[in-house]
């Protein structure tokens, strides 16, 4: 965990603008942030927040625990001169929070960025498509486990359904929010035996099919090495029903293996965490909706950017706290997995609906 105050006492030696490019302990630059604007969810999945530990009953955050649109936006800006170009808006379920696309104006304002885009359930975009497009928003990502409606109730606790989120899928395409990537998170034993379902409903529909290893995030999921579907298991199995050439990486630090369909009929993706770790070109910072921030989705602890923010802290102060806290970042989780999980300390990861996937 950072020493905030070590931290914030060496911004009287760090200049506004590095010099150099900032980056971490093994090489690694400061590119993307992504910001959960809502630890709340209207879905209830079983390998995020399962519904036993998340009940009716559970306190979530006050609405004056969570960062501000203000906060978030000077935080935003501070980040950009670290390096960070991309942005992604991500929960908990993002359009839960009002008058989020306000903030996407905002965000999609700041002089470097390059790139807004935000992580959906699906349930409630066919309401919100066309706002979120109109404030700036570049594109969606929608979570969509199995087009199996008794598979995919059991998968999101009971919550939700396949026709909503296919409506918003449909609404975000033609508003434009393009192109349109859907995450799988694939279970052996649960939904992988849904997959071709869901690669033939989008091929050749522009929409680019992401298919995710089911990982240990948080502490509550009850993650098993066994119901890990690694992904070249699943290129073979797609493959053999409509043939596959892999494709280069749109850039470096891109987190899905990307397949072309021969035939012309669009690609899909893979992102093997537990298989294939690709901790090495992580370029990625998260920030929680309280404001912590964390270097690593399999984090144990985070950073407190919201305590200085508001004591007043000056944007030379908390650039020097963002600056100690990435040049000092040392994660490798997924490729020190084994060793990690036998340690005690590793039952208190943060949890993925805190600062999204």
């Amino acid at each position: 965990m950072v020493n905030t105050k070590v931290a914030m006492a060496a911004t009287n030696v760090l200049p506004l603008k590095p010099s150099r490019e900032l980056r971490d302990t093994l090489g690694r630059p400061l590119r993307d942030l992504r910001i959960s604007v809502m630890d709340r969810c209207n879905f209830r999945c079983t390998y995020c927040m399962p519904r036993e530990t998340y009940h009716d009953d559970y306190r979530f955050l006050k609405s004056q625990e969570r960062l501000s649109f203000e906060e978030l936006v000077r935080l935003a800006r501070l980040f950009v001169r670290l390096g960070v170009r991309k942005l992604r808006i991500t929960g908990g379920e993002p359009l839960l929070r009002p008058n989020v696309s306000e903030l996407i104006g905002d965000l999609t304002s700041i002089e470097g960025i390059e790139d807004v885009a935000l992580t959906t359930n699906g349930a409630l975009l066919g309401k919100y498509a066309v706002e979120l497009e109109a404030a700036g928003l570049s594109r969606v990502t929608v979570s969509l486990d199995s087009l199996d409606p008794e598979v995919f109730t059991r998968m999101s606790g009971g919550s939700g359904s396949v026709a909503d989120v296919l409506d918003g899928i449909e609404h975000a395409r033609r508003a434009g929010l393009t192109p349109i990537k859907v995450n799988v998170v694939v279970q052996r034993g649960i939904n992988d035996h849904t997959v071709l379902d869901l690669v033939e409903r989008f091929r050749g529909t522009g929409i680019i099919v992401r298919f995710i290893e089911y990982m240990d995030v948080g502490n509550r999921n009850h993650w098993q090495p066994e119901l890990v579907v690694p992904s070249y298991e699943l290129v073979q199995r797609i493959g053999a029903r409509w043939a596959l050439e892999p494709r280069e990486r749109n850039y470096r630090g891109e987190v899905a293996e990307r397949y072309a369909f021969v035939d012309g009929q669009g690609e899909i993706g893979f992102i093997s965490s537990v298989s294939q770790p690709f901790c090495g070109d992580c370029s990625r910072a998260r920030l929680s909706s309280d404001g912590s921030l964390y270097t690593c989705l399999f984090a144990t602890h985070g950073a407190d950017l919201r305590g200085p923010l508001r004591a007043g802290a000056s944007d030379d102060e908390l650039l020097g706290l963002l600056h100690a806290v990435w040049s000092g970042r040392a994660d490798r989780y997924s490729e020190l997995r084994a060793k990690l999980r036998a340690q005690a300390a590793v039952a208190q990861k943060v949890e993925m609906y805190y600062i999204g996937g």
